[in-house]
């Protein structure tokens, strides 16, 4: 590669919008939230979004888990091989912890799944990466828990670093039910006459049409653990401008959106990410704009590890909050979504 190829940087559109208003348990804050598209609309629709929700008081967002997956596949003699590999593993968890934490400060492994099909052994390492999304940290570990396992049981083979099982940048059930990256959900209650002055709709109407639209013509398009309007949209720009591995928006964008009209007290809506992969150290974070962003954003403090990048997570499930649901209440007025897309993009 020529030396000038190196530093070329592909430049795209970026704007702060908001603030968004967090108001807990896990980070309270009023930030701008930096956004890189292509999608122009998509900043004010955001910007709606947190206007309306810090109106209301400000979003609560929590994690409930995280962790980065790495799986390998081991060849075993035959399907009686792989049940004594894997009762061999899950006998050696103490063990296989000591040589994960060997490889890096900060990676411990959590858990242990496993899957067989003949004797093709799939084994599902689990990690705690500190402030790290983690992809290089956990395949480093796996490297080694995998190398040692062969070491253990020669009469099993290498078959891959990966297998799949993972399960990385694809669509897939099993990361929603096992958990790959931050699991996280942010929730707000908005009066009614905030959701009629600032959207232009009802509660009645935007929780119908998250019924029909994300739930039911989801499960008719056979959507795999999904029911959103454009998760992808917020967490491919929030991804870009933070550094993030944007391919990751595949799995990250594997969520849920609820929306219940609660009568006099307005609407609850809330988004669900279960495969929320973020990081504030690693590769792409030392680009200065990331640095800046990161800064901003209060996700470079010093802080126990793992504490930022839980902050950042935060951040960037109330920011998909807010372009979901301005997305959606513009979707109950006929007209405005095509209104608002041609103004913005077109200046028509």
């Amino acid at each position: 590669m020529k030396p000038e190829q190196e530093s070329l940087v592909a430049a795209i559109p970026m704007r702060k919008v908001g603030p968004v208003k967090l108001s807990g348990p896990e980070a309270e804050l009023e930030a701008l939230i930096p956004l890189a598209t292509f999608e122009t609309p998509l900043w004010p629709s955001v910007e709606r979004g947190a206007r309306v929700t810090a109106q209301a008081g400000g979003i609560r967002a929590v994690v409930f888990d995280e962790r980065m997956t790495r799986s390998v596949l081991v060849d075993a003699p035959d399907a009686a091989g792989a049940l004594e590999l894997v009762r061999f593993v899950d006998a050696q968890r103490e063990a296989l912890g000591a040589v994960a934490a060997g490889t890096s400060r900060f990676a411990r492994l959590k858990d242990i799944h496993f899957e067989v099909v003949g004797h093709l052994a799939y084994l599902r390492f689990e990690f705690s990466t500190g402030d790290a999304a983690g992809h290089n940290m956990a395949t480093r570990a796996a490297d080694a828990l995998l190398a040692w396992i062969l070491e253990k049981r020669p009469e099993c083979a290498y078959g891959s670093i990966s297998g799949n099982y993972c399960c990385d940048k694809k669509a897939s059930a099993v990361n929603g039910i096992l958990g790959r990256g931050k699991y996280t959900v942010a929730e707000v209650l908005i009066p009614r006459k905030l959701v009629e002055r600032y959207l232009h709709t009802t509660p009645e109407k935007i929780a119908e049409l998250n019924l029909r639209k994300n739930w039911v013509g989801t499960s008719l398009a056979g959507g795999l653990r999904s029911a959103n309007a454009h998760f992808a949209n917020m967490l491919l720009a929030f991804y870009l401008a933070t550094g993030q591995d944007a391919a990751n928006i595949v799995e990250g964008s594997q969520g849920f959106t609820l929306a219940e009209a609660r009568g006099d007290a307005g609407l609850y809506f809330s988004v669900t990410l279960p495969n929320l992969i973020v990081g504030t150290v690693g590769n792409g974070k030392g680009l200065p704009f990331v640095e800046e962003n990161l800064r901003e954003l209060g996700c470079l403090e010093a802080r126990e590890p793992g504490a930022n990048a839980r902050r950042l997570a935060l951040i960037c499930a109330a920011t998909v909050l807010c372009g979901e649901l301005s997305l959606l209440a513009a979707q109950t007025n006929p007209g405005e979504l095509m209104a608002a897309h041609l103004k913005l993009e077109r200046g028509a």
